[in-house]
C-alpha cells in the first residue's frame, strides 16, 4: 500500500496521535507491518499501552472502518489537487529535519508552495495579535535583518506580530512559511487573498490539518508546536503574560531550541511576557539581529554570503576557530570547565586560556567553581 495513503489513516484512528504515529514508524521495519501486526506485537512499541494497541489492530483489522479510512486518505489526495497542493510525510526524504527531532511531529503535512532548502537557517516570529506601533517596528525591523541573511521567517499567519513578520519577508525580498491551524484551503485571516498568494509564491503554507476540517481552538496549539520545532529558533517580539506566542516560546524550550524575546516597557502590558521570558533567564535579550545570529551562528555559518554579509563588529567575525568551538558547546545554563574539556577536546590549560578571552569579548561570563555560560 502507498505508504502516504497508509499514513493519512493512521491519523484517524481514535486514541492515536503524532507522537504514538512515529513510535510505530520506528519500531516497525516498513509502515504497512502494521496491516499484519497483532496485538501482542503492538502494546511492546513504546507508548502504545493493550487498550490502543488493540483499538489500532481492531480499527485496521475491520474492513469496513479501513476501507472508510483509506477512502478518507484518497479523497484528501484528490483534493490536493484542487488547491494546487501537495502532501509530505514524515517518512519522505525531503521532510524538514529539525521538526522531524521532536517528540511529535506531524506524520503528514499539506503544503501550497515551497519549503525552502532543509539546510537554510529559519526563524519562528511570534507575538500578541494586538500588536502596538512598537512590536510592528520591532519585527519590521529584525524581520528586514534576519531576511537580508538568508533566514526564513516562520509564523502562524495569525493578525498583528505574525502578519507582520510575513510581510516584512516579503517585503525585503525574503522566504516566509505560514503554518496554519486551519486546512492550507481555508486562509481564515485573509479571506480576500492579499497576503497568502505572494507566501505561496515565495515559501510556502503548511498545515497537518486535513483540508475542509473545521477550525478548532485546540488547534491553535498544536499549530505553535509546529512554528518552534520547524525553526532554529523562535523570536518573540511581543506578548503580554499569556497568549499563543508564550506557547510557542514554551513548545521550543521543551524542543531543546533557543528562545528570543525583545524587551519592551516596564509599562506596557505588551511587553509584560517577554520581560518574564527574559526576567526568567527562559529567552534572550533582543536589539538587533547580530544578538539572534551570534547566538545561532551554526546555523548561518554556511549560509551568509558576500552579499548578505554580518556587520564589522559582529562577535563571531571576533573569534578564533577554537573560541567559536567552545561557545558553540555552551548555552545560557552554567556548565563546568571539565565538561567543556570533553567535548571541545581541548586540555584545561588550553581551555582556561580561551575562556579568558572569551570572557574578555563579553561572550561568556564566569560563575562560581569553574562554572561558565553564555551571556
Amino acid at each position: 500500500m502507498e505508504k502516504s495513503m497508509l499514513l493519512l489513516a493512521l491519523t484517524l484512528i481514535p486514541g492515536i496521535g503524532p507522537s504514538r504515529i512515529k513510535a510505530l514508524i520506528n519500531h516497525l521495519p516498513d509502515i504497512n507491518d502494521v496491516l499484519q501486526a497483532d496485538v501482542e506485537a503492538l502494546k511492546t512499541i513504546p507508548g502504545i499501552g493493550e487498550p490502543l494497541a488493540r483499538q489500532i489492530h481492531d480499527y485496521l483489522a475491520h474492513s469496513e472502518t479501513r476501507a472508510a479510512a483509506l477512502n478518507a486518505a484518497e479523497e484528501q489526495i484528490a483534493a490536493l489537487h484542487r488547491f494546487n497542493a501537495k502532501l509530505l510525510t514524515i517518512l519522505d526524504p525531503d521532510y524538514p529535519p529539525l521538526l522531524k527531532e521532536i517528540y511529535d511531529p506531524p506524520p503528514c503535512l499539506f503544503i501550497r508552495g515551497t519549503l525552502p532548502d532543509p539546510h537554510t537557517p529559519g526563524i519562528a516570529v511570534v507575538g500578541t495579535r494586538k500588536a502596538s506601533a512598537y512590536g510592528k517596528e520591532c519585527t519590521e525591523k529584525l524581520c528586514q535583518g534576519l531576511a537580508s541573511l538568508g533566514a526564513v521567517i516562520f509564523s502562524g499567519m495569525a493578525y498583528g506580530i505574525d502578519m507582520t513578520a510575513h510581510l516584512a519577508a516579503l517585503k525585503h525580498g525574503g522566504t516566509t512559511v505560514a503554518v496554519l491551524a486551519s486546512g492550507v484551503d481555508t486562509i481564515y485571516t485573509d479571506p480576500q487573498g492579499k497576503v497568502w498568494p505572494k507566501i505561496v509564491e515565495h515559501g510556502a503554507l503548511i498545515s497537518e490539518e486535513w483540508i475542509g476540517s473545521s477550525l478548532s481552538p485546540g488547534k491553535f496549539p498544536k499549530r505553535n508546536r509546529i512554528i518552534s520545532g520547524i525553526s532554529a529558533g523562535t523570536l518573540v517580539t511581543e506578548s503580554d503574560l499569556k497568549g499563543g506566542a508564550l506557547i510557542t516560546a514554551a513548545n521550543a524550550l521543551e524542543q531543546n531550541r533557543e528562545v528570543f524575546a525583545v524587551p519592551g516597557s516596564i509599562f506596557s502590558r505588551s511587553s509584560r511576557g517577554t520581560n518574564r521570558l527574559i526576567q526568567q533567564g527562559q529567552a534572550k535579550a533582543v536589539m538587533s539581529v547580530e544578538d539572534i545570529i551570534t547566538e545561532l551562528w551554526p546555523h548561518f555559518a554556511n549560509t551568509l554570503t558576500e552579499t548578505a554579509a554580518l556587520p564589522p563588529d559582529n562577535l563571531y567575525l571576533k573569534l578564533n576557530d577554537h573560541e567559536r568551538t567552545i561557545l558553540e558547546r555552551m548555552t545560557r545554563e552554567p556548565v563546568h570547565i571539565d565538561t567543556l574539556a570533553a567535548e571541545t577536546g581541548m586540555d584545561i590549560s588550553l581551555l582556561l586560556v580561551h575562556l579568558f578571552e572569551l570572557e574578555l569579548k563579553s561572550a561568556i561570563m564566569q560563575m562560581p567553581e569553574q562554572f561558565f555560560r553564555k551571556i
